[in-house]
C-alpha cells in the first residue's frame, strides 16, 4: 500500500461512519459504524479484508470514545502509517465554503458559526472533528461540505422572495445538500455518456432516506431541490418536502401545535411514512403496494410525480437535458420508481428499458433508456466517500 490513504469521517448525533480509502483507485480497505453512540448497547461494526466484526462499547460510551477506538483498531491493522490526511463530511458551509477547506481555527469558528443553519448536523460534525483532531493530531484535518457544490448558483435560484435584510443580516437563503453526491455522479456521467463538460447538461436525481435533485450545467450546480434546510423539494422518507407556508399558522392557531411539534411532524412523521402509514422504507412501501395496499400505491404514486415534476422544471435552468441519472439507494435499487418516473417523463423523448432497468440494481451502473432521441436516463451508484478522500488526499499534498 502506497502511503496516500485518507480516513474519511462521517459524523451523525448518535452514530460515525468511517472508512480508509485509496483516493487514487476509491479501494477500501476498512470501513464501518459505530452506532448507538450515548446510548444503550453502542458498537462498532466494521468490515476489513472482507470480513465483518463487532467491537462492543460500554453504555453510554459516545463519540471521544468511539474514535479512541478506531485509532486503535486502525493501529492494530497495520493502517496508520498509512494515512496522509482525515477527510470530515461537514453538512453545512453556508457561503463560508465554495469548496472543500484545510480545518484551522478559522475553518472551525466558520462551521461553529453556520451550526445555526444545521442544528441537526453540524455540531455532530464538530464533534468528530474535535475527537479526531486530538486522536491524529499529526494529520492534517479537512472539511468536505454537502453544500460547496452547490454555491455556483446564482441569486435568482438561490434568494427567496423575502424581505432582503433576512438574507444579508442572516444568511436566509436556499444552499442544497448532497452536493458531493450531485458532484461524483454528474462527471461520472459525463464520462460515461462521452459529453464535454464545458457543454453538458445533466439532472440528477439523489434518492435515499433524504432526497434531492440538482440542475448542472457545464459541470456547475445551477439549481437543486433543497433549501435552507433539507426539508424543502421532494417527498423524502419522512421529510414533506414543499408544503404551503401557510400550514404553519394553521397547525400552530388552529390545532394548537408547538412550534417544535410542527417541526417535528414535518421533518420525522411525513413523507412516504405520512402518507402509507406504514414505513419510510422504499422497499416496504413497494411490497405493500404491490399486494394493494391503497396508502402505500398513494405514496408511490406522489413521490414519482413530484419526482418527475421536479426534474423536468429543471430543463428551463439548462436549457434542455443531455441526461438524468438516478443515484442514492432508492435510486440505485428502485427499478419501479424509476420507470414510473421515465415514464412521466417520456414527453422528452425518454423511454425505459425494461431489461436494462432489471439489471442497473444492487451496485450497478448502466444506461435505462431505450436507443433514441430524447435524454438518456443512467444508474450510478454514489460514492461520497470518495469524493471526500479525493479531495482531503489534495489538500493535505498542498500542506
Amino acid at each position: 500500500m502506497s502511503s496516500t490513504h485518507v480516513l474519511v469521517l462521517n459524523c451523525g448525533s448518535s452514530s460515525l461512519k468511517f472508512a480508509i480509502i485509496d483516493p487514487t483507485t476509491a479501494q477500501e480497505h476498512l470501513s464501518g459504524l459505530a452506532e448507538r453512540l450515548g446510548e444503550d448497547s453502542p458498537q462498532i461494526k466494521f468490515k476489513h479484508d472482507g470480513e465483518k466484526h463487532i467491537i462492543s462499547l460500554n453504555a453510554g460510551d459516545a463519540h471521544q470514545i468511539a474514535i479512541d477506538k478506531l485509532v486503535e483498531l486502525v493501529k492494530s491493522l497495520g493502517l496508520d502509517k498509512e494515512l496522509v490526511a482525515v477527510g470530515h463530511r461537514v453538512v453545512h458551509g453556508g457561503e463560508h465554503f465554495t469548496q472543500s477547506a484545510l480545518i484551522d481555527d478559522t475553518v472551525h469558528q466558520a462551521i461553529v458559526k453556520t451550526a445555526d443553519l444545521a442544528p441537526l448536523h453540524n455540531p455532530a460534525n464538530l464533534l468528530g472533528i474535535d475527537a479526531a483532531t486530538q486522536a491524529f493530531s499529526h494529520l492534517p484535518q479537512i472539511a468536505v461540505f454537502d453544500t460547496a457544490f452547490h454555491q455556483s448558483m446564482a441569486p435568482s435560484a438561490y434568494l427567496y422572495a423575502l424581505p432582503y435584510d433576512l438574507y444579508k443580516t442572516h444568511g436566509i437563503r436556499r444552499y442544497g445538500f448532497h452536493g458531493t453526491s450531485h458532484y461524483f455522479v454528474s462527471t461520472q456521467a459525463i464520462k460515461a455518456l462521452g459529453l464535454e463538460q464545458k457543454s453538458s447538461r445533466i439532472i440528477t436525481a439523489h434518492l435515499g432516506n433524504g432526497c434531492s435533485v440538482c440542475a448542472i450545467k457545464d459541470g456547475k450546480s445551477v439549481d437543486t431541490s433543497m433549501g435552507l434546510t433539507p426539508l424543502e423539494g421532494l417527498i423524502m422518507g419522512t421529510r414533506s418536502g414543499d408544503i404551503d407556508p401557510g400550514l404553519f399558522s394553521y397547525l400552530v392557531n388552529q390545532l394548537n401545535y408547538s412550534v417544535e411539534q410542527v417541526d417535528t411532524l414535518l421533518n420525522k412523521q411525513s413523507g412516504l411514512l405520512g402518507i402509507s402509514e406504514l414505513s419510510n422504507d422504499c422497499r416496504t412501501i413497494e411490497e405493500a403496494a404491490a399486494d394493494g395496499h391503497p396508502q402505500a400505491t398513494l405514496a408511490l404514486e406522489m413521490f414519482c410525480y413530484r419526482l418527475a415534476k421536479q426534474i423536468a422544471s429543471f430543463a428551463v435552468p439548462l436549457g434542455g437535458v443531455d441526461a438524468v441519472v438516478f443515484t442514492g439507494g432508492i435510486g440505485e435499487n428502485s427499478d419501479v420508481i424509476r420507470a414510473k418516473v421515465v415514464e412521466q417523463l417520456g414527453f422528452l423523448g425518454m423511454t425505459i428499458d425494461k431489461t436494462a432497468n432489471l439489471d442497473a440494481r444492487f451496485g450497478k451502473q448502466g444506461e435505462i433508456t431505450r436507443t433514441g432521441t430524447g435524454p438518456k436516463a443512467l444508474v450510478i451508484p454514489t460514492n461520497e466517500e470518495w469524493v471526500i478522500a479525493h479531495d482531503a488526499a489534495q489538500l493535505a499534498q498542498e500542506q
